[in-house]
C-alpha cells in the first residue's frame, strides 16, 4: 500500500531531490486512476461538483537560533501575537478530513473532496512531529476504503507564484513536491497525483514563461490544472463563454519561438472562495445546471471551486457543519454529484469526450501580443509596444484577486532571490549534467532548499517588514550554503 523506501527526511531537511528518474517513471504511468475504482455512473448525472481544499504554512527563520521552522510551530510558542491563538484549530484544520471521511463512509455517504498541501506545510508536521495529523492523512491517502474519495492535487513546493519564479526552478519546485510526497505517502499515491494546483492561483501571461510551465507540468506527469476564470481568455481575446466554464478547457501556450503545448484545464469560477466551499456552494450552484455538449459527446457539466482549508471564520466554524451535512443529504440516485477532478475527466472520456473537443483558452492579455507578433516584431518588442499604450499592461500573471502584485514594491526581495537562483544553477547545473547523483549530497540538498524557500509567495504579501526580513535572511543563508562549495 506504501511502496516507497525514501526516508522523509536526511540531514535534518526535507528529502526534496535525488530520486527524480525512479519518480519520474512512477509519475508517467499513463493508465486510468480512478476509473477503476469509482462508483458513479455518470449516466443519470446533470452536473457535478469538484472542492479543492488549499492548506499552507510558511517555513520562517524564526527558531531560537534563527533555524529553520514551520510558521505553525511559531503560532504554537507565541500565542499571543496576532491571530496565533488559533494555532489549534489550524492544526485541526489540516487533519480533519482524515476523521470526516471515514465518518461519511461509514454512515453510506458518498464525499469527494480534492486536496492541495504545500511542501513547507508538510515538512513543518514534520519537524513538529504531529504524526497524528500526518496519520490521519495517511489514512484517506493510502487506504483502498477511502482514497477513492480523496483526490491530492500537486502544487510547487514552497508555495511560489509561477510568474515571478526564475523559469528553472519552477520544475526543480514540482518535482520537490512530488518527491517529498513520496517519501509521506508512498508510490503509489503519488502515481494517482494527476491535477495539479497552483499557488494563490496565478498562472502566467507571459508567453515564455507559460509555455515552460506547461511543459515542466507534463513532463512531470501532470495532466491538468485548476485555473482561475480571469486568469485565461479566448484566443480571440475575448472572456470565456459563460457555459464553458463548466467544461474542461485546453489550455494552449506558445512560445516566442512559435512552439505551443496544451494541457487540460478545469476553470475556477470567480467569487468568494472561502465562503463558497465553506458552505459548500458549488453544490448548490451545480443544482442548477444540466448536461452540456463536448464535441457530439453529452456529459454532465463541472463546478470546480478552491479555497484556503484553514483561513477564516467560514472555514474555521461553517466548513465542518456544511461538509458533513451536505453530503449526508446529497441522495445516492443524485442527479447533482460530488467527483474529484481526475475522476471526472476519466469518466468523460471513457463516454467518449476527447480533448481536442474541449473549448480553448490562453493566458490573459495574450491575444494583444500575437495581433502584434510578426517577421518583424518580436514577442519582448511586442509588449514593450503594448506596455508604451497602455502603462497598465503587465506580464505578471492574474491570480486569486486582480488588486495584489507579487512583483510590485518588492524589488528589495526580487532581485536577491532571482541572484540566488542565478548562484545555484552556476554551482550545479553542469555538475548535475555530468552526474545527477550529485543530487543525493547534503550540500546540494541544502542549495536546493534554500533557493526553493527565498521564492515563498508569503514573504511579498504582507509588505515590507518582518515578512520581507525574512526573505533577506534565507537568501543569506542559502548563499552561505553556496560559499561552502568553493
Amino acid at each position: 500500500m506504501n511502496s516507497t523506501t525514501l526516508a522523509t527526511s536526511r540531514w535534518g531537511l526535507p528529502n526534496i531531490c535525488g530520486s527524480e528518474a525512479e519518480i519520474s517513471k512512477v509519475v508517467k504511468e499513463e493508465r486510468p486512476v480512478f476509473l477503476p475504482y469509482t462508483n458513479l455512473d455518470l449516466k443519470g448525472v446533470k452536473a457535478g461538483f469538484a472542492c479543492a481544499l488549499h492548506m499552507h504554512q510558511p517555513t520562517i527563520p524564526a527558531g531560537k537560533q534563527g533555524e529553520l521552522i514551520s510558521n505553525l510551530q511559531y503560532m504554537f510558542e507565541h500565542p499571543g501575537e496576532g491571530d496565533n491563538h488559533n494555532a489549534n484549530v489550524f492544526a485541526w484544520s489540516y487533519s480533519r478530513l482524515g476523521d470526516f471521511i471515514p465518518q461519511l463512509v461509514a454512515g453510506g455517504s458518498n464525499p469527494r473532496i480534492m486536496l492541495d498541501y504545500s511542501g513547507n506545510l508538510l515538512w513543518g508536521l514534520e519537524q513538529m512531529g504531529r504524526e497524528d495529523i500526518l496519520n490521519n492523512l495517511k489514512k484517506i491517502t493510502c487506504d483502498t476504503t477511502f482514497w477513492p474519495y480523496v483526490e491530492w492535487l500537486g502544487t510547487m513546493w514552497s508555495h511560489a507564484v509561477v510568474p515571478s519564479t526564475p523559469i528553472p526552478d519552477i520544475k526543480l519546485h514540482i518535482q520537490a513536491w512530488q518527491h517529498h510526497f513520496a517519501t509521506i505517502f508512498g508510490y503509489d499515491a503519488l502515481a494517482r497525483v494527476k491535477g495539479f494546483s497552483p499557488p494563490e492561483m496565478h498562472l502566467p501571461n507571459h508567453p515564455d514563461t507559460l509555455y515552460e510551465y506547461i511543459k515542466a507540468l507534463k513532463d512531470c506527469g501532470y495532466r491538468w490544472l485548476l485555473v482561475q476564470e480571469h486568469s485565461v481568455e479566448r484566443l480571440d481575446g475575448t472572456p470565456l463563454h459563460h457555459d464553458d466554464k463548466y467544461l474542461p478547457n485546453l489550455l494552449l501556450a506558445r512560445n516566442s519561438q512559435g512552439e505551443t503545448i496544451s494541457i487540460t484545464a478545469l476553470i475556477k469560477t470567480q467569487g468568494s472562495d472561502t465562503k463558497l466551499v465553506g458552505q459548500m456552494q458549488p453544490y448548490f450552484e451545480a443544482k442548477g445546471r444540466g448536461r452540456q455538449k463536448i464535441g457530439e459527446i453529452d456529459v454532465p457539466c463541472l463546478v470546480s471551486q478552491i479555497a484556503d482549508g484553514e483561513n477564516g471564520g467560514v472555514m474555521m466554524n461553517e466548513f465542518p457543519r456544511d461538509f458533513m451535512r451536505i453530503w449526508q443529504e446529497i441522495p445516492n440516485q443524485s442527479e447533482v454529484v460530488g467527483i474529484n477532478g481526475t475522476e471526472y475527466l476519466e469518466l468523460i472520456t471513457a463516454m467518449g469526450a476527447k480533448p481536442e473537443d474541449y473549448p480553448v483558452c490562453q493566458g490573459v492579455s495574450q491575444h494583444k501580443i500575437w495581433q502584434k507578433v510578426n517577421p518583424e516584431t518580436t514577442v519582448e518588442q511586442a509588449i514593450a509596444s503594448i506596455k508604451a499604450e497602455n502603462p497598465h499592461f503587465h506580464m505578471d500573471g492574474a491570480s486569486w484577486t486582480n488588486d495584489l502584485s507579487w512583483v510590485k514594491g518588492y524589488e528589495n526581495v526580487l532581485a536577491p532571490m532571482q541572484e540566488l537562483s542565478v548562484l545555484f544553477h552556476q554551482a550545479y547545473d553542469s555538475l548535475v549534467a555530468q552526474d545527477p547523483v550529485i543530487r543525493q549530497t547534503e550540500n546540494y540538498q541544502k542549495a536546493l532548499l534554500y533557493n526553493l524557500l527565498a521564492q515563498t509567495s508569503c514573504f511579498r504579501y504582507w509588505g515590507q517588514g518582518m515578512w520581507t526580513d525574512y526573505a533577506r535572511a534565507i537568501i543569506a543563508q542559502g548563499k552561505q550554503a553556496l560559499e561552502a562549495l568553493k
